[in-house]
């Protein structure tokens, strides 16, 4: 039980950090540009189609990711500037109707380009196998890295933010953003910026995470209710609202689908226990929601209303 614990506990601080990388780009949106993106989560299918475009031609995972982030940047500058931009002015309802149109569009398009065929990513021969643990308890090396470079994008975005002058100015556009455009900052460069880099880091989670999963057209729709979970939960435009709540719902998910069903077995009858556990584990994330929003109804680390 103690290994199967830790193994839920690393699954979920993979998914964690995968969910960070979305989030973080979505608050920021939401937060500076009061955009609601409902195409944020395509581009995390994106950046897997990208990955596996490039790592094909190349015949090398490393060099399909370094052509991956620039084209990456490309595709958020342009869905930015033909799609965003029209709709700063306009309401939420048009905002969630013109990019719930944009899934569709892209959808339909990935499957022009690339077919209904799942495609499928090879390991980075450096990052393949398993290493030790605890006793028996193996892990996949490619896994932990994705770990790592979930938490190094992260300890990168908080210096970014926190001691540069471009963070000063996202901070202050997530704050009041009428009041940076009256100091004479340039607001739709600011907003430009903001969109290419979420839209890189969310390519970048679908990049890293392609060859652990089929790269397929739904993969950013599975993804997208929990990041816009996460975004709540953190508090909207906080990078580290959203660090701290992807971890919470990545884990609570992971371990509420594993342990549920563990748990009912004790006062219910096995397959009962089984069928209720699936049934009542994706409710967890809410209740989790819920909870926080009771206490705190602008998040863990977003602004309070004036």
């Amino acid at each position: 039980m103690t290994n199967l614990f830790i193994l839920q506990l690393l699954n979920g601080a993979q998914l964690g950090v995968l969910l960070f990388l979305i989030a973080a780009g979505l608050t920021l949106v939401f937060g500076i540009m009061d955009v609601i993106n409902l195409a944020h989560g395509v581009l995390y299918m994106i950046g897997a189609y990208l990955i596996a475009t490039f790592a094909a031609l190349t015949g090398s995972f490393w060099l399909g990711l370094l052509l991956m982030l620039p084209a990456a940047l490309v595709v958020g500058l342009v869905i930015e500037r033909l799609v965003i931009r029209p709709l700063y002015a306009r309401s939420h309802l048009d905002q969630v109707l013109a990019t719930f149109g944009l899934v569709m569009i892209v959808n339909e398009g990935v499957k022009i380009l690339w077919g209904t065929t799942p495609l499928s990513v090879p390991l980075p021969a450096l990052l393949s196998g398993s290493i030790p643990l605890i006793g028996p308890l193996q892990y996949p090396v490619y896994r932990l890295a994705i770990i790592a470079a979930g938490l190094a994008v992260a300890a990168g975005l908080y210096v970014v933010v926190n001691h540069t002058r471009i963070g000063m100015l996202l901070r202050a556009g997530a704050t009041n953003r009428d009041m940076v455009s009256a100091l004479g900052v340039n607001i739709r460069k600011l907003f430009s910026l903001v969109f290419a880099l979420g839209a890189v880091l969310a390519c970048f989670a679908g990049a890293i995470v392609a060859p652990i999963l089929s790269v397929d057209t739904g993969m950013g729709e599975s993804v997208l209710i929990l990041t816009f979970v996460v975004v709540v939960i953190g508090g909207i435009g906080s990078i580290r609202g959203a660090f701290l709540g992807a971890l919470l719902v990545a884990i609570v998910d992971t371990l509420g689908k594993t342990f549920g069903p563990i748990l009912l077995h004790y006062i219910m009858e096995p397959a009962a226990a089984g069928q209720t556990g699936r049934m009542l584990a994706p409710m967890l994330v809410y209740i989790l929601m819920a909870a926080i929003l009771f206490a705190r109804p602008q998040g863990l680390f977003g602004q309070r209303a004036s």
